[in-house]
């Protein structure tokens, strides 16, 4: 019997309780997910695990967010990987910063439930393929 291939995705997020919560609610729902703490690791976890989405901190340590999103798009290798910006940065300029430089979509945290955002995760993957 073929191994069925499960759905890749990256979780960017500095707060580990979150983190957590998300990686835990994606497996259930059978994704194959990947967590970095900082955007270092972040980008290099998009590079190395090829993953077919990320969901996107603003905040966090080492690069933020829209630095890390900035390096995913300039790379030939990342710049098709959808991203979502999972974040407390609600003004209305972060908003149309992150969407204008190429993520998909801008769920803030405390507006969406965890079941919520892997609804809107595989919304955007469907919309993908």
């Amino acid at each position: 019997m073929a191994k069925e291939v499960k759905t890749k995705i990256l979780i960017v997020e500095d707060d580990e309780f979150l983190a957590n919560i998300y990686q835990t609610k994606f497996e259930i729902e059978g994704f194959k997910v990947f967590v970095a703490g900082d955007g270092e690791q972040g980008l290099k976890l998009a590079g190395t695990k090829a993953p077919e989405i990320i969901l996107l901190d603003v905040l966090l340590p080492k690069l933020d967010g829209f630095a890390v999103l900035e390096q995913l798009k300039k790379d030939s290798t990342t710049k098709d990987i959808p991203v979502i910006l999972l974040t407390n940065l609600g003004q209305k300029e972060d908003v149309q910063k992150g969407l204008k430089m190429g993520a998909v979509d801008y769920l803030i945290k405390a507006h969406f439930k965890p079941s919520e955002t892997v609804d809107k995760v595989k919304k955007v993957l469907s919309c993908a393929k």
